[in-house]
């Protein structure tokens, strides 16, 4: 799941391998399974994959697009800002001012002007990354949304329920699952999760942005947490 830079001093998780592997899981899925809920899951995984390798594939055209209009704006805003000063210093120079209180609002308008011009320039060269972090953070939430959904659907999923001395009630969920379906169905959710962690990752490739690092490394923790609970109730499962 992982390709050699061209330079081939590191190696970078490939979207290509995400996206086949998801697809061969849906085909296991499927041909156990049939149209269940969880096939339509990794079918939705699928789709997130897709989609974060087409941003991908568009982000470094798209910032660069993004930055060099960011950048030919603060161009503007600078010199407009500079001749406004040349101007206004020039002609005080040039007409006089009759006393010295009379430079107070000079220097205080250019002061002004200076703060905003400042405020303006930071303002818009973090912009094209800003916006990048808000496209990256969109497909994060909707992983991370799809990590609950895939834990929704083992949650009914007790071992208990295989064993020879369960005793369901009138409120016992009925899964229709025997144990070695159970494990195959429990393991695919784990793998899902494990996918999962690697989608979000994929946008870490691409972004070096603090605020998607970390909430790349919280989904990875969540998926990790997820999975070992589901673990756990596969340890339980009576094997023959």
């Amino acid at each position: 799941m992982a390709k050699t830079s061209p330079a081939g001093d590191y190696v970078r998780l490939a979207a290509d391998h995400v996206g086949d592997t998801v697809a061969q899981l849906e085909r296991r899925i499927h041909a156990r399974f049939g149209e269940r809920g969880l096939t339509k899951a990794v079918r939705d995984l699928g789709r997130l994959v897709e989609l974060v390798r087409t941003e991908a594939d568009q982000s470094h055209d798209r910032l660069l697009r993004r930055t060099i209009a960011a950048r030919a704006i603060g161009v503007v805003i600078a010199v407009a800002t500079l001749v406004a000063l040349v101007f206004g210093v020039r002609s005080a120079v040039v007409d006089g001012l009759a006393r010295t209180v009379d430079w107070v609002p000079l220097i205080e308008s250019t002061v002004n002007d200076l703060v905003f011009a400042g405020i303006a320039l930071v303002f818009l060269w973090a912009l094209p990354e800003r916006l990048e972090r808000r496209t990256l953070l969109a497909l994060l939430h909707r992983l991370r949304s799809l990590a609950h959904v895939i834990d929704m659907h083992q949650l009914s999923k007790d071992p208990e329920q295989v064993s020879s001395t369960y005793e369901p009630t009138a409120e016992s969920v009925r899964h229709g699952l025997d144990a070695d379906q159970m494990h195959h169905y429990l393991g695919y959710c784990s793998e899902m999760l494990s996918l999962t962690a690697k989608t979000a990752a994929l946008c870490a490739e691409h972004s070096a942005d603090g605020v998607v690092l970390e909430t790349v490394s919280t989904i990875e923790t969540l998926t990790t947490e997820l999975s070992n609970k589901i673990w756990q109730k596969i340890s339980l499962l009576p094997r023959d």
